[in-house]
This record gives structure tokens, sequence and C-alpha cells, in this order.
């Protein structure tokens, strides 16, 4: 008996419908519940032969049994060894070379010293560094964000430089990115579940979170749509996620890419809507089921992206 497991944070209507779902196309030899873990032992588990993983990023002591468990066979949707490993501020810069247009970015140091550090720590750190270069590069109103993490914290639209020198600073020890607005006139959020399924979701991130998602939302170009979808695939394989979302602003008929690296994102029918959460409990339970029928014990059955790949082929 082949065992999918989903592993989850405070989510309600998702895990169980997945679950059920699974378990309701009565393949042969595979059955899905709930995670259940009583100890973690190194190099041993196999329990698993697929885990959707849902909330690793917010517990390492999750993300630690993960990574152990694909070790022993697990397939762990996604890879947490890549989730560990990128940042929103990497994967532009892959995007870049993929050819997805994206919003001028730069990196910033934080406001504030990291713990256990001194200024001493810093001399390799241009002191001040070229902000009026920087400046005129992404140019004002920006946007200033965490160049790792989601949900939309600590996010802030900045209008000018005093603004941004006075919202730099609440900021403390995280990493940030300023990053030009894209004024739009539309918004997709896309899912893309094993690096094939996809489904564009007109989106309007201005409206509060539960109003986000556009029910009957204005006709939208097929070269247009194509172009999302082609731009999603691409950021997809090139990452290495099977269980992803992408979110586009379109302005002047161009789809920059917003933000991409969401392997855990939202699925909760309170939020998504009725037709959203049946696409991607459906298409997540035939992922994990094909997922469970090709994994083999004690081999490594994670996904790689592209650019990992070509890494190790040394392209």
């Amino acid at each position: 008996m082949k065992k999918i497991g989903i592993l989850f944070r405070m989510e309600d209507t998702y895990p169980q419908a997945f679950i059920d779902r699974v378990n309701s196309k009565n393949e042969k030899g595979i059955v899905a519940e709930a995670v259940s873990i009583d100890k973690v032992v190194q190099n041993k588990d196999g329990e698993y032969a697929v885990i959707i993983d849902r909330i690793s990023q917010d517990v390492p002591f999750y993300r630690a049994y993960l990574k152990n468990a694909a070790l022993t066979g697990t397939n762990v949707i996604n890879n947490p060894f890549w989730w560990s490993a990128d940042d929103k501020f990497f994967n532009n810069a892959l995007a870049d070379t993929l050819g997805v247009p994206l919003p001028n970015t730069v990196l910033l140091p934080s406001a504030e010293h990291p713990t256990d550090t001194t200024a001493k720590s810093f001399r390799n750190l241009q002191y001040p560094m070229d902000w009026e270069g920087i400046f005129d590069y992404i140019k004002f109103p920006a946007y200033m964000k965490p160049y790792a993490g989601g949900g939309w914290k600590n996010v802030y639209r900045l209008e000018n430089k005093e603004e941004f020198w006075e919202k730099h600073q609440e900021t403390k020890q995280l990493v940030m990115m300023l990053q030009e607005e894209i004024v739009f006139t539309e918004y997709f959020r896309v899912y893309c579940l094993g690096g094939k399924a996809v489904r564009i979701m007109q989106y309007e991130p201005r409206n509060a979170p539960h109003l986000r998602y556009v029910i009957d939302g204005p006709l939208v170009d097929k070269k247009l749509l194509a172009t999302v979808k082609d731009y999603t695939l691409k950021l997809c394989k090139g990452l290495g996620y099977d269980f992803n979302t992408v979110e586009f602003a379109v302005r002047d008929g161009i789809p920059y890419a917003i933000d991409f690296g969401n392997p855990a994102p939202d699925a909760e029918l309170t939020s998504v809507g009725v037709d959203n959460f049946e696409w991607v409990v459906e298409e997540s339970a035939k992922m994990a089921i094909a997922a469970a029928k090709k994994q083999k014990s004690g081999k490594m059955n994670l996904t790689w992206g592209t650019f990992m790949k070509d890494a190790v082929a040394g392209k």
C-alpha cells in the first residue's frame, strides 16, 4: 500500500477535500491521509510515498522531517531542499534568464545589523551605498518587500525617498527588495501543478483578501492568456515547483511576473471560490496519485527544476 500524506497549516477546507478526492478515485494500492508524526529518526521513515507540504516554510521541525523523508524515498511536493535554498530575489534573476518580463528590482541590506554582528562585519559593504543610482533605476512610486517569504507581510508602497527611509527602518533585520511599480490594467494569479496543469485566475490584489479572486471579470485577449500560460510553465519548470502560483501584472499588454515563488499557495474555498477550489482539489489529487505510482522506495523521487538539472549537467 502506497500512502499519500498531506502536511497542513491553519486551513480548513483544502486538506480534507484533497484526502477525500484521492480516496474517492479508488486507485488500487493508494490511500491518502493527514500526515501523522510520532518520532523522527535519522535516515528512517519511508511511511509515505508522497507528501504534499503546506506548512514547512513556517515550521523548521517539519522542514527537517521532510528532508529526512525525501532521503528515504518520499516524493515531497514541493522539493524541500530547493524550497530551503531559493528566495524571491534569486527567483527574479532566474526568471530574467528565462526571458520572462520583470519589474526592475534591487536587493537591499537590512536596516539593522543581524544579531551577533557589528559594523565591523560589513567592511565589504560600501557606505553609503549608491542610493541615488538605486532610486534612479527603480523610480517612485515603488514597492518594498522581503527578499524571502510571502503572504503580503511587510510589503510597502512608497511614494518617494523620504518614505523609503522611514519605512526601511521599520523592517529592522529583514533583507528587502525595492521594486518598480507596475501600473496594471489586468492582473492574474495562476495555479500551476505538476509542471503542466495551469489555471489562470483574474485577480485584484488591491481588494480585501476574500474579494481578490474576480468571479465575473472582463474578457481577456486569448493571445495574452497564452503568453501568461507560457511564462507560468517556464517559471515553474525552471524552479522545479510542482505546486505553485504565479502572479502577473499586465502593463501595455505585457505580463510582468510579480510574484512566483508560492509553493504553499492559498487553496481555501472561502477565498479562491468554488470553481477554483474544485480545480485545485482535482488536479492536485491527480498529480499526487501519479507521483505515488512513479515513486520508488529508497531512491530520491523529488522534482528538480531545469536550473538545477542544467547546473549539474554543466550546461
